[in-house]
């Protein structure tokens, strides 16, 4: 039973992609797709924009990946088994006749399930960008890193430009400005894993990939289940944030923005119309803050 144990690691790093969790990924991608507001209207009007957004939610990290590293970003395409994998699930999801399909997978045991096999295609596609800019550029750990994380997390760092494909701009949404946890998981994972490949973290890759995998899966269902939004980084963020860059928690900023209110000062992002006078702003503000 020992030897088993320990050779667990080993075996789940050597796991097969496809066709299974290939597949998952495809439906959790396609399914955010078709849940986001306007892609359904998009998809009776004009398919081939809804099927380009689904490749791009379905290959995003490819594609970002290779446009980093200086090759054809439609290198995707020439995978034709994947492609018209993911096409089969995008054409199922959005045009199955009463909606069967999307019904089916989105029944939250089979969605869990689904999200959970994501989750493990993301350590797949982090080291294998590690990897492969490792393969470009020797020891480049920064260019390893921003490799690894395009892969892990392409779908959502070219969501602006996905979202232009559906007529959509909506710049205040760049993960960026707002970083989401698959986006931050992805980037800590591209960290951990180009330590490890240039030995600066003393850990074999398969016990890190076991380790890390487990923690993305376990944290995804958890959140799920709990329909807990924020962030699992939050607190660690605040600290380093107020530390490092002198960021204000949220309280501290509210509390603020009501003691310059309520001695007689108007926010910069509220005006006086009309015939308010300051008196009646104060007020306002006063009942406010009670």
């Amino acid at each position: 039973m020992e030897p088993l144990l320990g050779e667990l690691p080993l075996r789940f790093s050597r796991l097969p992609m496809f066709p299974f969790f290939d597949l998952a990924h495809y439906a959790a991608s396609v399914l955010s797709l078709k849940e986001q507001r306007g892609a359904v209207e998009i998809s009776c009007h004009s398919p081939i924009a809804c099927w380009f957004s689904a490749m791009l939610y379905c290959f995003g990290g490819s594609i970002l990946s290779s446009l980093m590293l200086g090759e054809p970003p439609v290198a995707f395409l020439a995978n034709t088994t994947n492609v018209l994998l993911a096409s089969s699930v995008w054409y199922l999801i959005f045009y199955c006749p009463h909606d069967l399909f999307y019904r089916y997978v989105s029944c939250l045991p089979i969605r869990l399930l689904v999200s959970g096999m994501k989750e493990v295609t993301r350590t797949w596609k982090i080291t294998g960008g590690v990897t492969h800019a490792h393969s470009h550029y020797k020891n480049a750990w920064i260019v390893m890193i921003a490799v690894g994380w395009a892969r892990g997390a392409g779908g959502g760092l070219i969501s602006n430009f996905e979202q232009l494909v559906r007529g959509v701009w909506k710049p205040e949404t760049n993960e960026l400005l707002k970083m989401s946890y698959p986006v931050k998981v992805s980037l800590v994972g591209a960290v951990l894993f180009t330590m490890q490949h240039t030995h600066y973290l003393p850990v074999e890759v398969h016990n890190l990939m076991l380790f890390y995998t487990i923690f993305l899966v376990v944290v995804k269902v958890a959140m799920m289940l709990t329909e807990f939004r924020t962030s699992p980084f939050a607190v660690l963020e605040n600290a380093l944030g107020s530390f490092l860059f002198g960021f204000q928690p949220v309280c501290m900023k509210a509390k603020a923005k009501a003691k310059v209110s309520y001695n007689g000062g108007t926010p910069v992002n509220e005006s006086t119309s009309g015939g308010e006078t300051g008196d009646s702003v104060k007020k306002r503000h006063a009942k406010k803050t009670e």
